[in-house]
């Protein structure tokens, strides 16, 4: 399994840019690999993003592993605040 990120390149809420730069980064510290989905370019693929995560309203951030949902940015704050991002990865 590989860990996957729905994100958006183009955003004008700051918040959520910072949000998933922070996950980017932390991601690349950890040397942990991962693949990104951009949902800006095809609302088809913004769609798919909020089903598997059961929530017409989600919006990026959204990380999963393979096709295990793993939570949003907040749920990973979490995670790393507490050291579990193994856990939350499902690493």
């Amino acid at each position: 399994m590989s860990i996957i990120i729905y994100y958006t390149s183009v955003s004008s809420n700051l918040k959520i840019k910072q949000n998933q730069q922070q996950i980017f980064m932390h991601l690349d510290s950890k040397k942990i690999q991962y693949k990104t989905i951009d949902i800006s370019t095809d609302s088809e693929v913004k769609d798919e993003m909020r089903r598997k995560v059961n929530d017409p309203t989600a919006l990026p951030p959204q990380i999963f592993n393979g096709d295990v949902y793993c939570g949003d940015y907040d749920k990973f704050f979490e995670a790393v605040e507490a050291g579990n991002e193994k856990d939350f990865f499902k690493l």
